[in-house]
């Protein structure tokens, strides 16, 4: 490759491929819309050929590859050619291209300015929001380059509908699936950018979001049970629970976390997690809190939490929450 950028004059592959990006792209782009229509598709007209897959697959791999190979600060003077090849292969109906466009899509949002996307994210966040319902093997892509693509384009604005949108998509899928643990798990790790950029508007969602807290605060694994604390500590620093019903629901669900913690592998990091929300919760709700709080203090199960919380609270806000 190098003795062919240096024949042709270029001082580099990765000049040399941004030069050769207008004539091999679209070739690879009409492969991917040629065979964009499912085989087993009842709409497909009687006596259609059979798309044929693999050539898909190899165009989708081609491009992906040619795409990784251009960078900052090149690549976002091809949007106009790179973009809408990436949600054609986003749009495919074979979940290994829809891959490639998705891998294609964290390069680009990692290799060009926000508002070189800025004329595309409107079509690039709607086919994010029409792959959130994908099968298992792709959705820790899709939400990843889900939250990478928002939190890129609409970083600035939390107001931004498209906040609400993809986060109530992703909400109501894993409503439907919450006994899902990979689903759950690939949320959970990776939504935090999300919730960091929107804020005080997480109080649209607290609903599902405490739903689905709720039942994933005693799942099985340490894993599920772990990324739940961390994001119910990340939310509850960012909207103070305001105005909200379940403060108390929260101290129930986390004091019966503390007891069946006793047999968890993870016992001490589950522990410290709890302390500190609710230790979050006594400065950020006060009285409501109080009130929640006061059910368990005669419970003898919980000698050790009461005991460390009142020693806590006793240091007079010198605990890094």
């Amino acid at each position: 490759m190098e003795e062919m950028a240096a024949m042709g004059g270029w001082a580099g592959i990765g000049e040399m491929l941004v030069a050769m990006m207008p004539e091999a792209v679209p070739p690879l782009k009409a492969v991917l819309k040629d065979t964009g229509v499912d085989a087993n598709d009842d709409m497909m007209m009687i006596g259609a050929v059979k798309p044929p897959k693999e050539h898909a697959f190899v165009a989708a791999h081609q491009f992906r590859w040619l795409l990784s190979q251009v960078n900052y600060p090149k690549l976002g003077d091809l949007c106009w050619l790179v973009i809408p090849c990436a949600l054609t292969a986003l749009d495919h109906w074979s979940p290994d291209v829809k891959e490639q466009g998705m891998i294609s899509f964290m390069h680009i949002a990692k290799n060009v300015k926000a508002t070189e996307l800025s004329l595309y994210e409107d079509a690039i966040l709607d086919a994010c929001c029409h792959n959130i319902p994908a099968d298992d093997e792709l959705w820790y892509r899709v939400v990843e380059v889900s939250v990478l693509l928002l939190t890129c384009t609409q970083r600035s604005n939390p107001r931004s509908p498209w906040y609400d949108r993809v986060l109530s998509e992703m909400l109501g899928h894993l409503e439907r699936q919450p006994l899902n643990k990979e689903r759950r798990v690939a949320w959970l790790t990776l939504i935090g950018p999300v919730f960091d950029s929107m804020g005080l508007f997480l109080l649209a969602h607290f609903r599902l979001l405490f739903s689905l807290f709720f039942q994933w605060i005693h799942a099985d694994d340490d894993r599920t049970v772990l990324l739940v604390l961390e994001r119910v500590h990340t939310v509850i620093k960012l909207t103070w629970i305001r105005k909200s019903p379940y403060t108390s629901r929260l101290v129930d669900e986390l004091v019966l976390l503390y007891k069946e913690s006793a047999t968890r592998k993870s016992r001490e990091m589950m522990r410290n997690h709890i302390m500190e929300i609710l230790m979050l919760l006594q400065k950020c709700k006060g009285q409501q809190f109080e009130e929640a709080w006061k059910k368990h203090e005669a419970d003898l199960d919980l000698t050790l939490l009461l005991s460390r919380f009142k020693e806590l609270c006793t240091e007079d806000g010198s605990l890094d929450i």
